[in-house]
């Protein structure tokens, strides 16, 4: 992927849907959806800020149901392409990193810590399982290589579930700056080419912004690791009602010049 390809640029003067961390919360994605069907409206932005995968134990039927929603939007006359943003979530960072930890210099860590994070669920979406992660990780590079490329035949033969996590975006903007959408957080000292793992990792700092990033007017994230629902500030936005953690899935629309006007809860 080339640099350009790391971000995705909206048309700007339109309402923006964001909606926030999934976590493989299959049943509450429908149902956001259902009510999401009924305000979205063609020339509106949709983003999915990330965290599609993990926790939940309906991974595979969360991804079939973004893959759906698309459709079903798309066929809707003068819909575009570009009105649908993924962005790519801690947890799809790290399934990004399980199928080449064949390369990790301690495989054997580097897959606690993942399963500590959640990742799970995601392995059994794809017919892994944790017993079987942790004997690959204790027999050897050949041995990984065999059991990563097992999880990528798998998801392989999901329909458009590699389509979909090749498409993902480590961030969004809409053309004229108004919203910056991110997962987790951003490094506000850094400008957006130089966040590399900020935008995974970097949340800790997010309630200190209190001015406009890089010039974009508000900072829209949908991942809070304290999860605290939908929260506005001067200059960002958090939209994470701990949906995979024991609370509902939450979606926020911000208008044109990024002020939030509806919101809906699943």
């Amino acid at each position: 992927m080339s640099a350009q390809d790391h971000f995705e640029t909206l048309p700007a003067g339109r309402r923006n849907w964001a909606v926030a961390a999934i976590h493989g919360e299959a049943d509450r994605l429908r149902a956001l959806h259902r009510r999401l069907a009924e305000r979205i409206q063609v020339g509106e932005n949709l983003v999915y800020l990330g965290n599609f995968l993990g926790r939940g134990n309906a991974v595979a039927g969360t991804i079939e149901e973004l893959l759906l929603f698309r459709r079903a939007l798309l066929a809707r006359p003068g819909a575009e392409y570009d009105d649908i943003v993924y962005l790519r979530g801690s947890q799809e960072e790290m399934w990004h990193k399980l199928l080449q930890i064949q390369f990790a210099p301690n495989p054997g860590e580097v897959l606690e810590w993942m399963l500590d994070q959640g990742v799970a669920p995601t392995l059994a979406a794809y017919g892994g399982t944790v017993e079987e992660a942790r004997s690959a990780g204790n027999g050897g590079a050949l041995v990984l290589t065999k059991w990563t490329s097992s999880l990528r035949a798998a998801m392989r033969a999901a329909d458009g579930h590699t389509m979909l996590m090749s498409v993902l975006r480590r961030a969004a903007f809409t053309e004229d700056k108004a919203l910056l959408f991110v997962h987790a957080g951003i490094d506000a000292t850094r400008p957006l080419s130089e966040q590399h793992d900020s935008f995974w990792w970097g949340g800790e700092d997010f309630d200190n912004i209190e001015a406009p990033y890089g010039g974009f007017r508000r900072v829209v994230r949908g991942f809070d690791r304290r999860h605290r629902g939908l929260e506005v500030k001067a200059a960002t936005a958090t939209v994470d009602g701990a949906c995979g953690f024991g609370g509902p899935l939450l979606a926020a629309c911000f208008d044109a010049d990024g002020e939030l006007v509806d919101t809906i809860e699943a």
